[in-house]
């Protein structure tokens, strides 16, 4: 409400760059997406298989984990996921091998983690931004 109250103010807002990011563009007030509101709007789409590929690459950089952990594994059930979600699929496996105290992350980690992270997504706690860009 604060937004669009400064959107309608009755003095020019000048040289103001506003960029915002949601992952629900579904729950948005009408008001804000109105024209002449905001000048570009950028749909990113999820990561494809190459761009998952590249993100656990890099989560799991470093992260001491057992043999049967495959990035390729973890590609093919992590379709749909944006880049903030891989992220936390990698923290939270790691966190599982902490907790228990391990010093190498299972494919049981993976899994519990991967059934943590949809869930997740399924209640709509913990989204990653994503979706709209201005």
């Amino acid at each position: 409400m604060q937004l669009l109250a400064e959107l309608d103010g009755f003095e020019s807002l000048g040289d103001v760059k506003l960029i915002a990011a949601t992952n629900r563009p579904d729950i948005l007030d009408e008001a804000l997406l109105r024209p002449g509101r905001f000048d570009r709007i950028i749909e990113i789409p999820l990561p494809n298989e190459d761009a998952r590929k590249a993100i656990i690459k890099i989560h799991l950089k470093g992260m001491p984990k057992t043999r049967d952990v495959t990035i390729k594994g973890l590609v093919e059930k992590t379709g749909g996921f944006s880049g903030a979600e891989l992220k936390a699929l990698c923290v939270e496996a790691g966190m599982m091998a902490i907790r228990e105290g391990r010093n190498k992350v299972t494919k049981s980690d993976f899994f519990t983690a991967l059934k943590d992270v949809k869930e997740k997504r399924e209640t709509g706690v913990g989204q990653a931004p994503s979706g709209l860009w201005s």
